[in-house]
């Protein structure tokens, strides 16, 4: 065990002087494995921030909830029946009574429709805002957090009062200087009341954002537009110890009877929730990662060349110190390990400035913009693995080639 700990320190010793003594050839040779790992580790960094950050956005949906829609989520490819979606009938106010009324699994039950519509108060206008109408137990599906104000009351969910719940940015914008509380904007035409204002998110990954949308009681909403022929949509909540798939086969079989669908007759309604999405990235991170791979797989190809060539020179220089350690009784696994170590030590350091490059542009990029680009420990150690196998794999012929010298023949080579 000494003796490897001795052969090891060597080794890398010899790895250092390699760079302090030849320091632009090695600098060159090691250039294909640090711009290699930069280019792979950068690659799954951005993209695994990406991923974060996408996932983080779909779960902020909640895994509990399941969304009853006219239209399934995931649906495409050349023989996709599209019209037979398009004749369903949309998510009804009715559906969603008959649910409450029926269902056991579920704990709430939300019904909610967007639409886009001009808000304004005085002479500012924002064109085109997204509007929720809800009914009250939108805020039990899907809890969110107000910056100042209240929710609505089960009265005014239940009238249908002219109240809104607005977004930061819709607050800050009409109304700079004061509090949007107790104030009136204009919707549909119609002046609404400022009962609440959403916390301030930011901007999601998809360049969404709660801060730019308001809220209405759905009662409020249907007296002045037809919600029918709009994309509704029913949110349920699971009970506790309750899942996804005991809730959807209930549902299922309640919506069933509510639509009076014959045993034979397909669904007329699709139930989704956001595992269907989560699967549908993670087809699409898998590719991602493979182009990763191919991205720098050809820098890494150049960098194990690069320390084959180290190694090869090494070896040349060194041969007469081979010759004197093999008389002196070295065995052949000793030198074989020797250089092998050397050439992993080499490969490590070009890995860990590629590494370091990374880690300098995930600064960057998170200080300078909105996008939080994360180098976890999962890809450091990546980094540092593939460096140690490409530093394993180029050194192994030099190395090989270094351990077959005979004693005699190679100290003569120095003369």
């Amino acid at each position: 065990m000494l003796l490897l700990f001795k052969l090891i320190a060597e080794s890398f010793r010899f790895a250092v002087g390699s760079l302090v003594v030849n320091k632009v050839r090695t600098m060159l040779s090691l250039l294909g494995i640090t711009i290699g790992i930069f280019s792979i580790i950068s690659v799954f960094s951005v993209f695994d921030s990406l991923e974060k950050a996408i996932r983080d956005n779909i779960n902020s949906l909640g895994d509990n909830v399941l969304f009853i829609q006219k239209w399934p989520w995931m649906m495409g490819g050349g023989d996709y029946p599209w019209w037979r979606y398009w004749q369903r009938p949309e998510a009804s106010m009715l559906d969603m009574r008959e649910l409450e009324k029926r269902s056991n699994s579920a704990e709430a039950f939300a019904f909610m429709v967007g639409t886009s519509r001009d808000v304004s108060h005085l002479n500012t206008t924002i064109e085109r805002v997204s509007v929720q109408a809800v009914s009250h137990d939108y805020a039990v599906v899907m809890p969110f957090d107000l910056e100042d104000g209240r929710y609505f009351t089960p009265l005014e969910s239940q009238s249908g009062r002219n109240v809104v719940i607005v977004g930061a940015e819709i607050a800050e914008t009409l109304f700079p200087s004061t509090t949007a509380i107790g104030k009136s904007i204009k919707i549909f035409g119609m002046r609404l009341e400022v009962i609440g204002i959403l916390k301030k998110q930011g901007d999601d990954v998809f360049g969404n954002s709660d801060d730019k949308n308001v809220l209405v009681p759905i009662n409020f909403a249907r007296n002045i537009i037809d919600i029918r022929s709009m994309g509704t949509t029913i949110v349920a909540k699971a009970k506790p110890n309750v899942s996804n798939d005991q809730m959807k086969d209930e549902l299922t079989g309640i919506l069933r009877s509510i639509r009076k669908l014959k045993p034979t007759a397909d669904d007329n309604f699709a139930i989704n929730e956001t595992d269907i999405i989560n699967r549908g990235f993670d087809q699409l991170f898998g590719v991602i990662a493979i182009v990763g791979w191919i991205i720098g797989g050809f820098s890494l190809l150049v960098g194990g060349f690069g320390i084959a060539n180290i190694m090869f020179v090494s070896v040349k220089e060194r041969t007469s110190q081979i010759g004197i350690q093999k008389s002196l009784g070295a065995k052949n696994y000793f030198i074989l390990l020797q250089f092998l170590f050397e050439a992993v030590f080499l490969s490590i350091i070009g890995g860990i400035v590629g590494l370091l490059i990374v880690l300098s542009m995930s600064v960057l990029v998170s200080q300078f913009t909105s996008f939080t680009l994360i180098l976890s420990i999962g890809n450091i150690v990546l980094g540092v693995f593939v460096s140690a196998l490409i530093g394993l794999i180029s050194g192994f012929l030099p190395a090989w080639s270094a351990s077959r010298l005979e004693p005699v023949e190679a100290m003569r080579s120095s003369f």
